[in-house]
């Protein structure tokens, strides 16, 4: 399946999920946030949420500060 990933066209292997997607950025239990089409994925939902051909999908690193 082809996806946007943060703006840059991805192949990826049907039926990932997005916590699947994070563990292959290396970025499972870091802070981010995911956006899909559009909608913010809750982490309780990273791994029953499914990827499909065509999705646009952001991740943000979070940044703390003060």
């Amino acid at each position: 399946m082809h996806i946007q990933l943060n703006g840059e066209a991805l192949d990826l292997p049907d039926g990932l999920s997005v916590a699947d997607l994070l563990a292959r950025l290396d970025l499972a239990g870091k802070r981010v946030a995911v956006e899909l089409n559009l909608d913010i994925v809750p982490r309780s939902q990273h791994a029953t949420t499914l990827l499909g051909d065509g999705d646009r999908v952001e991740v943000v690193h979070a940044i703390g500060g003060g």
